[in-house]
C-alpha cells in the first residue's frame, strides 16, 4: 500500500483493430502516462492510428491471451498497469475514479464492473453485468494467468483490492452474426480446456449444461427483464455452452482413435 501518487501504464494487445482502437485511447489519454501496445502483426492501419497517440508499439506473435498480455506489461516502466482490450473504453466516471486513484493509491488491485454494449444496446441484465474484472493492479503483485480462454488477473497472496466507480464500456458485438462467428471460435477454445482439465461426463454435459446456462441467464441473472436483445443473448450463451461440450466429445473420440 501506498499515500503517495502513482503513475500509470496503459497496456493494450491488438490485432486489426483499427475499427475500435482510436476510442479506447481517447478515452484513456488523461489518466495514464504511458501507452503499450502489443500488435500481433495487424495488416489494417491499427499502428498508424496508434502512433498518433505517443504509443510504444511493439509486434509479437500471438502467443495465447494471458501470455500476449503479460509479455506487453514487461514492456511498461510503472508499477502500476491498466489493461484494457481495444474494443473497450473508460466511461467519464470511470475516468473521475482512477484520477482520484492515481492521486492516492491505497489498494494493491481495482475491479470494474463491465458494461457490454450490443448491437449500440447496453446490456445490464444476464451476466454480463456487472461482470467484474480486475483491471488496475501492481504488476509486482499479480499477473495474467489462463489457459487459451477466459484469463484473468490473478493477485498474489496478502493482496486488498477495492471496487470503483464508474463502467468500463464494452462494445462487443454490432450484429448477431458476429456474436455467433466469435461464439463458434471461443467453442472452440473451449473444447480443447475441457479435454485438458475435464475428463468425465462430458456427454451428459452436452446436454444438460446448455439448458443450465439459459436457465441461470435468463432467469437467474434477470435476462427477461432486457427484452428480446437479453433473450437472444442467452440463446447465444448456451448454444456455445452445447457447441463447446459438443467439440470436446468429438475431440475425445479423435484421440481415442489415435490411441487405437
Amino acid at each position: 500500500m501506498s499515500d503517495k501518487s502513482i503513475k500509470i501504464s496503459l497496456v493494450i494487445i491488438t490485432y486489426n483493430e483499427e475499427k475500435n482502437i482510436e476510442r479506447c485511447l481517447k478515452s484513456a489519454s488523461e489518466v495514464v502516462d504511458e501507452i503499450i501496445v502489443l500488435d500481433s502483426f495487424s495488416t489494417d492501419k491499427t499502428e498508424e492510428i496508434c502512433k498518433k497517440y505517443n504509443v510504444k508499439f511493439y509486434k509479437q506473435k500471438f502467443l495465447g491471451y494471458a501470455e500476449q498480455k503479460n509479455k506487453a506489461i514487461s514492456f511498461t516502466s510503472n508499477d502500476y498497469i491498466l489493461s484494457l482490450d481495444a474494443d473497450e473504453v473508460l466511461s467519464d466516471e470511470l475516468i473521475k475514479s482512477l484520477i482520484s486513484v492515481k492521486r492516492k493509491p491505497v489498494f494493491d488491485a481495482y475491479n470494474f464492473n463491465r458494461l457490454n454494449i450490443y448491437c449500440r444496446k447496453k446490456i445490464k441484465t444476464t451476466s454480463w453485468y456487472p461482470d467484474r474484472k480486475i483491471r488496475l493492479w501492481n504488476k509486482n503483485k499479480g499477473k495474467w494467468s489462463g489457459d487459451l480462454i477466459h484469463e484473468l488477473v490473478k493477485m498474489n497472496e496478502n493482496t486488498n483490492l477495492k471496487l470503483i466507480k464508474g463502467d468500463l464500456l464494452h462494445y462487443s458485438y454490432n450484429s448477431i452474426e458476429e456474436h455467433l462467428i466469435q461464439s463458434n471460435k471461443f467453442s472452440s477454445l473451449g473444447a480443447e480446456k475441457l479435454i485438458k482439465y475435464e475428463k468425465k461426463y462430458l456427454t451428459l454435459k452436452a446436454f444438460l449444461n446448455p439448458f443450465v446456462s439459459f436457465l441461470k441467464n435468463y432467469l437467474l441473472k434477470r435476462g427477461f427483464l432486457g427484452g428480446y436483445t437479453s433473450f437472444m443473448i442467452s440463446v447465444i450463451i448456451s448454444f456455445e455452452t452445447f457447441m463447446k461440450y459438443s467439440k470436446a466429445v468429438q475431440l475425445r473420440k479423435n484421440e481415442r482413435k489415435l490411441i487405437k
